[in-house]
């Protein structure tokens, strides 16, 4: 296996498949590669694109800076991809104020560029993400940047990534002319300058608290490189939203929008673009990122600076310790956060990162490994860390890296990522990744970076001597301190298994097909099971409910002879507001009982879907679109026959919500007797197994005992089977139509 790791890296194929100690044996033998051997298309990278200017953007006030200037010249379009976007953040540089006329706020400012310029569109991309996150972010992205902007503004929420994974790429591109990619969203607590200051009154979020310094790095790029990572983010669009974008006209042409206050780091340089691609049904995962990660620490020599959020992939940790095995002269920095804000984030990645940091400390190379945070003094002497979230690899003066993708398990496998990677192929690039290094570490050690160029460019120069002596100096403001990794509780190892699981050993190939969120239909009904038997149990022994007065209660409301009536009300308007309809008809069945609550649910089920069909044949697509989103062209892609057997299938698919297909099945004005007889079949398999369900937890209402709790999450099971193999069974009918 060693051999042939580094016989096809000396060719330039591609790498074999991974093996147990692959990643080890790989770094440990590989020598120096040449640039063609690093960037191999389908292989370590997506493929390479020239751009005439590339730029390393250091934090986000340099950032959002170039990004609102880049922003001011378009033309055509604005794409925005990211993990995060709030509608409030401020679009500005270091001096915390807007050198133009327009709004400062990112909603607000694309919102008077589309009004400047009708022509131009706008596209945003988030990550539709997990309840986790949802107290660290904007409420309604949806409602702040589709219903509260122009019309030429449209958010699309990505759902592609499987379960515990997420849409992780943080892109800009702008009229495939100019784009940007590396670790920063355009959100909320990013937005700091390169001095760092403690207590700096415009870091604060929009709640108006502040937050501590934050260090991040994005990388521009023109020409063919913008225009590749375009074709990037239509792909993306196209497997959200199902719908195919054309290029703008002129794409990868020179960029005549580049901010003037940017000076390129490089000139007609290669950019190579890797990515991070899940697993799907139809296609293998695409790990670029991975492959490439291992061939630039195979290629290392002298020096590797790492910057990173998470230091947890396994592999990676084994290629460093075997390269720094075979290369005795070879030195690692990793600058990196100190602790990790959140009970659950410091219990799976600070536990992951004192393993990583183990198999260094076992291979015996820990004399030449730096495991540093950033520390900035404050004027009364009082030292701040900063919180460092940046995704950038440089090895030696031959290769520099700027991305979204951390090193973390999770980043090479189930998290889509994108990393761009400057291989330098002449002296003039060698001194371009070593000017870019130099900035950062004169940024973490209070330091020109001219000073940091001229000691790192003696024949003997030392990274870990400059790191020593310059933290050590009397008066520095400036440090970067040590890191000591501690394990996580090791009864709570789970947490770190779930939230960042280890990849497998296979390297795949790349693809082009959609991800699709395999297993995740079952997960969550296991998930959702579990919740249930729980809430039964806690039920059978909470001293705060009375089982029996609720039966009592529920009995006496079904007898009101406006009951059927309230219930006909309730699923219009829930059907109109997108609440679960399976939801309102286990309600209905739990409160009348059996059949009679079934053929009452399955009523109002049938009447509310014929209501909101109308509301949706009277407001047309173009409104429709306007008020749900670009995510209707699925719904609409699934009905493209307008058939029965379409209808019942979409109502068994998870595609859409019961009220967006109703709408969606109104606009496009499909005939009414076919989607109301699609309707009834595909509302029928759920209420016989719902009324089942529902049966079940009256008597768990009545009789709260463990038997019934655990027969409840049966029926509730035995609801999942049921709707899935009907999933599969007309979802293969309709193919073979």
């Amino acid at each position: 296996m060693r051999k042939e790791a580094v016989r096809a890296q000396e060719a330039g194929e591609e790498l074999p498949e991974a093996q147990p100690g692959y990643h080890a044996a790989f770094a440990a033998n590989a020598p120096r590669a040449p640039v063609h051997a690093l960037l191999r298309p389908g292989s370590t990278v997506w493929r390479t694109a020239r751009a005439h200017r590339a730029s390393v953007l250091v934090d986000a006030a340099g950032y959002y800076a170039a990004l609102r200037s880049a922003m001011l010249a378009a033309r055509s379009s604005i794409d925005i991809v990211g993990w995060d976007l709030d509608s409030r953040t401020p679009l500005v540089g270091e001096s915390g104020r807007p050198d133009d006329d327009l709004p400062v706020t990112l909603a607000a400012f694309l919102s008077a560029l589309v009004r400047r310029n009708p022509a131009l569109r706008v596209r945003l991309l988030l990550w539709d993400y997990s309840l986790i996150y949802a107290l660290e972010r904007e409420l309604a992205p949806f409602y702040s940047f589709n219903w509260r902007t122009p019309k030429q503004i449209e958010i699309c929420l990505d759902d592609s990534a499987p379960l515990g994974g997420s849409q992780h790429q943080k892109l800009v591109v702008i009229d495939n002319r100019i784009a940007f990619c590396g670790g920063l969203d355009i959100t909320s607590r990013r937005w700091d300058t390169p001095h760092h200051k403690p207590d700096d009154p415009r870091r604060t979020d929009p709640r108006g608290a502040s937050y501590p310094p934050f260090h991040d790095l994005q990388m521009m790029v023109d020409g063919p490189a913008a225009a590749a990572l375009g074709d990037l983010v239509r792909q993306r669009w196209r497997w959200a939203a199902c719908e195919q974008l054309k290029p703008p006209a002129g794409a990868g042409a020179a960029a005549d929008g580049w901010p003037a206050a940017v000076t390129p780091d490089f000139l007609d340089v290669d950019i190579g673009i890797s990515r991070t691609v899940p697993e799907a049904d139809t296609a293998p995962a695409i790990r670029e990122v991975e492959a490439l990660h291992l061939a630039l620490i195979g290629a290392a020599e002298r020096h590797i600076y790492i910057e990173n959020q998470f230091l947890t992939a396994a592999g990676v940790a084994e290629a460093l310790a075997a390269r720094m095995r075979k290369c005795p002269g070879l030195e690692l920095v990793m600058v990196a956060p100190r602790r990790y804000p959140g009970w659950v984030e410091s219990q799976a990645m600070q536990g992951g990162r004192a393993r990583f940091m183990q198999v260094l400390d076992a291979a015996g190379v820990m004399e030449r490994v730096r495991l540093v945070c950033p520390v900035v003094s404050g004027a009364d002497g009082s030292q701040t860390d900063i919180f460092v979230h940046s995704k950038l690899m440089i090895v030696d003066d031959l290769a520099l890296r700027v991305g979204s993708a951390n090193l973390a398990n999770r980043s090479m496998t189930i998290d889509s990522e994108c990393d761009l990677t400057v291989i330098a192929a002449n002296e003039t690039q060698r001194a371009g990744v070593a000017a870019v290094r130099a900035r950062l570490l004169g940024e973490h050690l209070g330091l020109a970076a001219e000073d940091v160029e001229r000691r790192l460019s003696q024949p003997d120069a030392s990274l870990l001597a400059l790191i020593d002596a310059s933290s050590a100096a009397a008066g520095a403001r400036r440090v970067l301190q040590p890191v000591d990794p501690q394990l996580a509780d090791e009864t709570l190892e789970g947490i770190g298994a779930l939230a960042d699981p280890q990849p497998s050993d296979g390297l795949s190939a790349s693809g082009d097909k959609a991800p699709r969120k395999r297993w995740r239909g079952w997960m969550k009904a296991a998930l959702a099971l579990g919740v249930l038997v729980v809430m039964g149990l806690a039920w059978q022994y909470s001293p705060f409910v009375e089982p029996q007065k609720l039966a009592h209660f529920l009995g006496q409301m079904a007898d009101r002879p406006w009951a059927p009536a309230l219930v006909l009300v309730i699923f219009i308007l829930g059907d109109l507001v997108l609440f679960p309809v399976n939801l309102l008809i286990l309600g209905t069945i739990t409160v009348f009982g059996g059949w009679q609550g079934a053929v009452l649910a399955g009523s109002a089920a049938l009447a509310s879907a014929f209501t909101t069909y109308c509301f949706g044949r009277w407001l047309g697509g173009p409104m429709l679109r306007r008020l749900i989103g670009p995510r209707i062209n699925r719904v609409r892609q699934n009905l493209d026959n307008k058939s029965v057997v379409a209808v019942v299938t979409l109502r068994l698919l998870p595609i859409a919500p019961f009220s967006i297909v109703n709408l969606v099945c109104g606009t496009i004005r499909l005939g009414l007797r076919d989607y109301l007889i699609g309707t009834a079949m595909g509302l029928v398999p759920g209420l016989i197994v719902i009324s089942a369900v529902g049966n079940q937890l009256v008597r768990l209402i009545t009789h709260p005992t463990l038997e019934q709790g655990l027969l409840f999450g049966g029926f509730v099971l035995l609801w999942t089977l049921v709707t899935l193999g009907l999933q599969r069974l007309f979802s293969r009918a309709r193919r073979t139509a």
